[in-house]
């Protein structure tokens, strides 16, 4: 008796990774937490632990990696060749992106906010960017915030041909996603955990993985034009990102210290006593503001005695 062969279904597996390079990266995952005796929390009775996010990869700055992880494989999925993204002119999101490229083959592209930067000196930043072999564009800042626009976008692949476009500051939907890990990872950690925000990504997706109980604080350093201007910001990314509202999330906007990248004589005298104290050299767009919020807010009794309160160090000087 002859029998038929047996039909076997298609054989199925893990899907292929699309950007393999990135594990050859090793990234220090879980950051470091690191304790500090600060006196404005220990009078209160509260715990400060530092999340050492700034300590996740020699190259790429801060929590960038987070941030950046999903969004880089969704690219090389995609089949792209060439990142094009956006930022200040001392974005940590343009120098992450920069190395990233450097790293891992992909063609950059920054374009800067402020064409009168056009002709000026680099900044130690945006040197750091060409130096990763990053194009920088100057956009005149009328053009710039309207940079989601058709009309300017279209006339950016006419300079520069094809891209794959990374939002301001890594913000997106994946963004969010992958900054859930930071959450999980201090879950159990801090009652309270304080983080700066450009565009509001690292909160949406903290919030979502600190869990019930556990409060996350959102400190901008850009001046908006109405309190709590990241609000909108925040819900819409929690939204693309999780399909609605995740965790107990609120925004200070008290310690901008007049916009981004501005400084007063009160931050820099706060950051350089932390300096000394600590021994840990602050970077001042993002950091330093946070601290300064944290230390402010302990000092009125915002925060319980006897609990903790983490600061996520998002970049170095």
């Amino acid at each position: 008796m002859s029998h038929a062969p047996a039909t076997m279904g298609p054989v199925t597996g893990p899907a292929p990774d699309p950007l393999p390079g990135l594990r050859a990266l090793h990234p220090r995952l879980p950051s470091p937490l690191q304790e500090v005796e600060d006196g404005a929390f220990a009078r209160r009775g509260v715990r400060l632990v530092l999340k050492r996010d700034d300590l996740i990869h020699p190259d790429l700055p801060g929590n960038k990696w987070r941030k950046l992880e999903p969004n880089l494989r969704a690219a090389a999925a995609a089949g792209a060749r060439t990142l094009l993204t956006f930022g200040g002119a001392y974005s940590n999101h343009l120098r992450a992106t920069a190395a990233a490229g450097r790293l891992l083959g992909f063609g950059t592209i920054g374009v800067v906010r402020g064409d009168e930067l056009a002709g000026a000196p680099l900044n130690p930043s945006l040197a750091r960017c060409a130096a990763d072999g990053m194009r920088l564009h100057f956009l005149d800042r009328d053009s710039y915030r309207r940079k989601s626009e058709p009309a300017v976008l279209a006339a950016l692949h006419d300079r520069f041909g094809a891209f794959h476009v990374l939002p301001e500051g890594g913000s997106n939907a994946l963004a969010a996603q992958g900054c859930t890990e930071l959450g999980r990872e201090l879950r159990g950690v801090a009652d309270t955990v304080g983080v700066a925000c450009g565009t509001g990504g690292t909160l949406a997706g903290l919030a979502a993985g600190l869990g019930p109980g556990r409060r996350a604080l959102g400190f901008a350093v850009l001046k908006g034009g109405r309190p709590h201007f990241l609000q909108g910001t925040v819900e819409e990314l929690q939204r693309a990102a999780f399909g609605g509202p995740r965790g107990d999330w609120r925004l200070e906007d008290r310690f901008h210290c007049g916009g981004y990248a501005r400084r007063t004589p009160e931050l820099d005298a706060f950051a350089d006593a932390f300096e000394r104290r600590h021994g840990l050299p602050l970077e001042r767009v993002y950091v330093a503001k946070l601290l300064y919020g944290l230390t402010t807010l302990a000092e009125e009794g915002a925060f319980p005695a006897g609990s903790t309160v983490a600061a996520v160090i998002t970049g170095a000087p």
